[in-house]
């Protein structure tokens, strides 16, 4: 693998250039340090930064762990919106992530599509492709924008140690 630094970024971090030379993925680094919000069930709340549960996920399949986050309080309520239904009581938690390595497919809207359709008929979620070549090339995290709300973005973060709890909790 080679690591090639690239131009500072102002708003969060330095950028990276990383080329797996196996499969000549580029793919852009920055370091990320500030707050992100999770909106959990009141189960976890003395986990926060525990991995999703659920066998697969947007960004996570197979064993994989990945803890889902937003950049914005109200990013988080978008994002669960399609599970909200399910009568599960949910706490938002404020967090603070710090990464050296995220990846940002902010933008890219093949990262953002509906998933779930695709799992359910059997099939690989596309978007497990973008997670996969992320791990491969050393990221803890992964920037997204939000399917149905662009100007809002979301992470999945792969080291959950890189999650720290900042504020108390507050009902959703």
């Amino acid at each position: 693998m080679v690591w090639q630094q690239m131009h500072p970024k102002s708003e969060t971090g330095t950028s990276f250039k990383i080329q797996a030379k196996r499969d000549f993925l580029i793919m852009s680094f920055l370091t990320f340090n500030g707050p992100v919000w999770r909106l959990l069930s009141k189960d976890l709340l003395d986990t926060p930064s525990a991995p999703a549960r659920a066998p697969a996920g947007r960004f996570h399949h197979s064993g994989q762990v990945a803890a889902y986050a937003s950049l914005s309080a109200e990013g988080t309520h978008v994002a669960i919106k399609r599970y909200l239904a399910d009568g599960v009581e949910r706490v938002l938690v404020p967090m603070w992530l710090t990464a050296d390595r995220v990846a940002d497919l902010r933008g890219n809207r093949s990262a953002s599509i509906v998933w779930q359709d695709i799992h359910e008929e059997g099939r690989p979620s596309p978007t497990w492709e973008f997670s996969d070549r992320a791990r491969a090339a050393g990221a803890q995290a992964l920037l997204y924008s939000s399917r149905s709300r662009p100007d809002l973005s979301h992470v999945v973060v792969f080291e959950p140690y890189c999650l720290s709890l900042v504020n108390p909790t507050t009902d959703a």
